[in-house]
């Protein structure tokens, strides 16, 4: 299946890369309107830069779209009208409304298949435990990213907590009862620290934060339910299980028992199940997964209606904390 690249940024290089070790598809080429990433992504990757967007549409069946954020709607529409089936790297769109609009254009163009890129749902630390989350009644998430120019065109809430946003949502399963947050700018017109409080109509309260001026990156999600609780790495690609336990599988190379005391003597088992560090490359897994979806019709795993939910209350919080860059979005 031909595939074409739009962008030769941070993130472009690295789904060039990607691609380049996908046996499903053949890279034909890439587009960026900077002549200098042109011409040094193309020697780096020894692959073909094209002269406009057009020229690179008519020799592709898929576009996948890694360019700011700004410019998602206009080159996943003229990918749709020229044919192709559009991979859209998160945030979908910088705004519900054009969004929205994409939805529509999707509803038209039977046959074409829009997959956004919420690469989290194929890191291991999330798969390894979906499974085991039932529930839920509190989570916590921490995104935080160090100073970056990349993604500064955009609040960190669509830069960054996106991607918490997208998971929340996913194991929510639930309606969203109220927003509150607030935030924090030390350099931009949008806020770089954002801190976001969400209850769901279901009982799930979860607390969401992330920042792009730490001095670390960090990459966390904690999940409380009945009896247990689940910790998620998504820089190491690790997760833990704790839970109360009664009985416990013997040979298990990642148990941990801790025994505490209960009144009248006996005791009380808390089993931790910690998962083994993989190497897994999510990117290569998402950009897999859309190739079987375009081959067997079915529907991505992370749809563009999905992507809209993720948009919709990323806006919510950004207005529940009188972020000023979402106030020319709607």
């Amino acid at each position: 299946m031909r595939i074409g690249v739009a962008g030769g940024g941070h993130l472009g290089k690295i789904h060039i890369k990607c691609i380049q070790w996908l046996p499903e598809y053949e890279l034909v080429g890439f587009f960026d309107p900077n002549p200098s990433v042109a011409e040094e992504v193309s020697e780096r990757f020894g692959v073909r830069a094209f002269p406009s967007l057009e020229a690179l549409l008519a020799e592709i069946d898929v576009l996948d779209v890694v360019s700011p954020t700004s410019t998602h709607f206009e080159l996943a529409v003229k990918g749709l009208e020229a044919g192709c089936h559009v991979f859209i790297e998160k945030p979908v769109t910088s705004s519900l409304s054009a969004c929205q609009k994409l939805l529509k254009k999707e509803n038209r163009n039977n046959g074409l298949k829009i997959a956004v890129g919420h690469n989290e749902r194929f890191n291991p630390a999330f798969l390894s435990v979906q499974n085991s989350i039932k529930n839920p009644q509190f989570l916590f998430a921490n995104r935080m990213a160090p100073f970056n120019p990349r993604g500064r065109d955009v609040s960190v809430v669509l830069d960054l907590m996106i991607h918490d946003i997208d998971l929340v949502l996913l194991i929510a399963e639930s309606a969203v009862q109220s927003v509150s947050a607030n935030g924090f700018s030390l350099q931009n017109a949008s806020y770089d620290f954002v801190n976001a409080q969400i209850v769901f109509e279901n009982g799930l309260e979860a607390n969401l934060t992330a920042s792009r001026i730490s001095l670390k990156p960090v990459r966390e999600l904690t999940v409380f339910q009945d009896n247990s609780y689940i910790t998620l790495d998504f820089l190491e690609k690790q997760s833990s299980f704790i839970r109360i336990a009664d009985e416990i599988k013997e040979g298990h190379p990642h148990h941990r028992v801790i025994e505490l005391p209960k009144p009248g003597g006996s005791t009380q088992k808390i089993v931790i199940e910690t998962t083994e560090k993989s190497d897994i490359n999510a990117i290569k897994m998402e950009l897999k997964s859309f190739y079987k979806c375009i081959k067997e019709n079915s529907s991505p795993l992370v749809s563009l209606k999905e992507a809209a939910e993720a948009i919709d209350l990323a806006e919510r919080i950004m207005d529940a904390c009188g972020d000023p860059s979402n106030h020319t979005n709607h």
